[in-house]
């Protein structure tokens, strides 16, 4: 996102509860446009669009016109992220103690278990913590306190693949491509598209 100030730093008085709503509904926007990296943010138009509905005057564009133009921008961010996944997983499975697996799968054995692997149809006892490649936990057992049992088929695909190489007892840190997690339609709000997934599971039990 890029623009230019709109207004002077010391700005209107914000005295009244108006303008101070108006103040916090402007930085809530700006927040949020702020987090959109393949924006190329046009205030003028951003501010022209408000003013014609306060005017009532006749929108601009159509509506057809402007999904389109969401669409546009969503498909650039989706090919400016799955770049960032390809020169992400290449640096990474480039390292000594990474294997990538033919799905694309990337893993580190932190420690080694022992005994069976799991089957597919099999129920696993696991802790684990999911990471976005920026470090953001998403979903964590180890915060919670509690490992979490399913069965693997349950999962998705590039934690079945994971699960069925490990062992009771191992640890690994996991990197998982998009393609063999959530793709592009991403999962819910932690969890945007294209995301390559970094997860450290550690494989407790095999319960049946």
């Amino acid at each position: 996102m890029s623009a230019a100030p709109l207004l002077a730093q010391d700005g209107p008085p914000l005295e009244s509860v108006d303008s101070r709503v108006s103040y916090g509904l402007g930085l809530q926007i700006g927040e949020n446009l702020a987090q959109n990296d393949e924006l190329e943010f046009d205030l003028d138009a951003f501010v022209q669009g408000i003013a014609d509905v306060e005017a009532g005057a006749d929108p601009r564009l159509d509506q057809e016109t402007i999904v389109a133009a969401f669409e546009a921008l969503n498909a650039r961010a989706s090919e400016a992220k799955l770049s960032e996944n390809t020169e992400f997983l290449e640096e990474n499975g480039a390292r000594e103690d990474v294997t990538t697996t033919d799905s694309g799968l990337q893993y580190q054995v932190v420690e080694e278990g022992t005994g069976e692997t799991p089957a597919e149809t099999d129920t696993v006892t696991v802790h684990y913590e999911g990471r976005l490649l920026d470090e953001t936990v998403f979903d964590s057992s180890i915060e919670r306190g509690e490992p979490a049992s399913f069965p693997v088929n349950g999962v998705i695909r590039g934690w079945q693949e994971a699960l069925q190489l490990m062992k009771p007892g191992a640890k690994w840190e996991v990197w998982i491509p998009s393609e063999l997690a959530y793709g592009p339609q991403g999962a819910g709000q932690a969890i945007g598209p294209n995301e390559v997934l970094n997860f450290t599971i550690e494989l407790i039990s095999i319960d049946s």
